[in-house]
């Protein structure tokens, strides 16, 4: 089994929100469809620009809380040094 830390965004440079999955698909869809109420339904932020993927739930959890206590410029650079379109990344990955 995989695990993820991901990155969210309403648009290149707009809102961003990380979060952590054990199924990345399904997360994502959840987040478009605007099914769970809250941060990312409310401010549109649906794009995925980031992604990392883990053996272990505890990895995956420990990397989405270090990035969450980044400033902004650290996550925009980690996006653009491995997405620098800001290309939405489901279009790879759903099912």
């Amino acid at each position: 089994m995989a695990f993820y830390t991901y990155i969210l965004a309403s648009q290149r440079n707009g809102t961003l929100y990380i979060g952590m999955t054990d199924s990345l698909d399904r997360r994502i869809a959840q987040h478009k469809a605007k099914a769970i109420p809250g941060f990312t339904a409310e401010y549109g932020v649906t794009m995925l620009v980031h992604y990392e993927q883990f053996q272990t739930r505890a990895g995956a959890f420990a990397r989405e809380r270090a990035m969450k206590k980044w400033n902004r410029q650290w996550k925009i650079e980690l996006i653009e040094r491995f997405n620098p379109g800001w290309r939405d990344l489901a279009l790879d990955i759903e099912s």
